[in-house]
């Protein structure tokens, strides 16, 4: 027998080489662990900083304590839940796309997945596979070239959206709901919305509000303490279980009983083509080994409360935008009117040709941006970041507001300037697209093409048929708008008056005349 006997000095140099890396490991853990937090506010024992977080746009301040400690990355402690809040694109982009690795995974939320049944919903669900073959599903339908498919369904839901302004224009908030819920429900599932009193419209406000006032990170003390979820409803101080009992009524419903009706339909034989039918008639044509029913619907719910009020609140701040800023709106109308020379609507083949109005679309997601803080991602590892510790286990925020209102970046931060992205007439590369509105990293909105083509053709086609102007009060003054947001994690402007009128017989006219099915072109 031919014995083979490693050598010894071959076995001392592996022993060593484990025992150096073991050493060297324990010696980084040991460094990192040395290392500082970021800056923030002084911590109290025990609750930290939970009792400094205002209830009302936390984001504002946030950015206030970055500017305070001179840092775009803030270190917080919530009873013990460590927060790190990024407030610049350039540590957004090291953290949250450059080690999206890391940093994609989502937070518990017990308040908002556990108590109040959203755990259907994508946008939060924690990263891993399931995460991935939402995602992989969603892409099919929503890439920017599949969602060109819907651009009839979306100018055919704005030439209806143009009538209701001329019927009541007072009422233009319910309008942009009613036009949210048309081009997404048809999307989504195939179901054409009713033009007054729709349902699947009022359930999708009714969700989006819960969802948006308990989304909002710190607000409830069960999410930084999740055992309180146990305590029992009828316990002093436990009103965030009855209400989350309530609110899970509505988030089990949007789930469910849409999709109950594109599948009623389908057994008829009478569903038109959308997300939900296409994608499980998929399932039953080929041996799909990635997604379920169950996928088709927690995506299809997504998708439904993801755009049912996100636009519709970006449509808000386009008008108050107007309202501001009255040059602005002669300025894009006169670009539009060179264009279809005001005898026919807008279309989406003229977008190329409107760089005005292109940098009004990306105004209104920077001016008063629909989701002031992002969705949190969450770091399940430590991390070292300019020297800094970032601990295992922490919640990390994108604070959206301080990115899009840098003034560093975007000088006069605050007012409404289209002009600040373009440069000779045309679009300036130059200056950063406002896409932190959309999210960071993997984590990205893939809605967001969709989304966008819906502002643009919405925006364009109400600059070229209406003028938006502040209302005016009984004694003919003009009613100036406060230009207040409400607190929610969907940020919507409070109810505010203005004028909304067409701007001449031939443009009410042109309303008039655009048909059901992708109007005058």
């Amino acid at each position: 027998m031919i014995s083979v006997q490693t050598p010894t000095n071959s076995v001392g140099w592996i022993a060593g080489l484990a025992v150096g890396l073991a050493l060297y490991r324990l010696h980084a853990r040991r460094s990192r662990r040395s290392l500082p937090l970021p800056p923030g506010p002084k911590k109290l024992p025990l609750v930290g900083n939970l009792f400094d977080i205002p209830a009302i746009h936390p984001w504002e301040r946030y950015m206030a304590w970055s500017k305070e400690y001179n840092t775009d990355i803030l270190h917080l402690d919530l009873a013990g839940t460590s927060v790190i809040v990024l407030s610049s694109v350039e540590a957004t982009e090291a953290l949250l796309e450059k080690r999206s690795a890391l940093y994609s995974d989502r937070p518990r939320l017990p308040m908002v997945m556990e108590l109040m049944g959203w755990d259907f919903n994508v946008a939060m669900m924690k990263y891993g596979d399931e995460w991935r073959a939402h995602r992989r599903l969603f892409n099919q339908g929503f890439t920017a070239k599949a969602s060109a498919k819907y651009k009839p369904k979306q100018l055919t839901a704005t030439h209806n959206l143009l009538r209701r302004f001329l019927r009541e224009p007072d009422e233009f908030m319910a309008h942009f709901r009613q036009w949210a819920s048309d081009v997404i429900m048809m999307a989504a599932y195939g179901i054409e919305v009713l033009p007054e009193n729709d349902p699947y419209v009022s359930l999708a406000y009714e969700a989006v509000q819960t969802l948006s006032n308990a989304g909002v990170p710190g607000k409830y003390l069960v999410d930084s303490l999740p055992i309180l979820k146990y305590v029992p409803s009828w316990f002093p101080g436990a009103g965030f279980k009855r209400d989350a009992e309530e609110w899970s009524k509505i988030a089990r419903r949007l789930a469910n009983v849409p999709l109950a009706e594109t599948k009623r339909q389908m057994e008829l034989g009478i569903a038109p083509p959308s997300f939900t039918a296409d994608s499980i008639n998929a399932l039953k044509d080929c041996d799909n080994t990635y997604y379920t029913e169950d996928t088709v619907r927690a995506m299809a719910a997504t998708i439904y409360v993801g755009g049912a009020d996100t636009t519709v609140s970006a449509l808000g701040s386009f008008v108050l935008g107007m309202v501001a800023n009255r040059e602005a709106q002669q300025k894009a109308q006169a670009e539009i009117d060179s264009v279809t020379k005001g005898n026919r609507l807008p279309n989406f083949e003229d977008e190329a040709l409107m760089p005005y109005v292109a940098a009004i679309v990306k105004e209104t997601l920077r001016w008063k941006n629909v989701g002031p803080m992002a969705i949190p991602h969450y770091l399940n590892v430590p991390d070292e970041f300019r020297g800094y510790r970032i601990p295992a286990n922490s919640i990390v925020i994108g604070n959206t507001w301080a990115i899009l209102h840098d003034e560093a970046v975007y000088p006069d931060p605050y007012a409404f300037k289209p002009e600040r992205f373009l440069l000779g007439g045309r679009l300036n590369p130059a200056v950063p697209n406002p896409e932190a509105a959309f999210g960071f990293g993997r984590r990205l909105c893939p809605g967001r093409h969709m989304a966008s083509a819906s502002l643009w053709v919405a925006i364009t086609s109400i600059l070229a048929t209406f003028d938006i102007t502040k209302a005016v009060d009984e004694h003919g003054q003009e009613i100036e708008p406060s230009y207040e947001f409400d607190s929610g994690f969907i940020s919507a402007p409070l109810p505010f008056e203005c004028s909304i009128q067409p701007r001449s017989k031939g443009a009410e006219a042109l309303v008039r005349a655009a048909d059901h099915e992708g109007g005058v072109c």
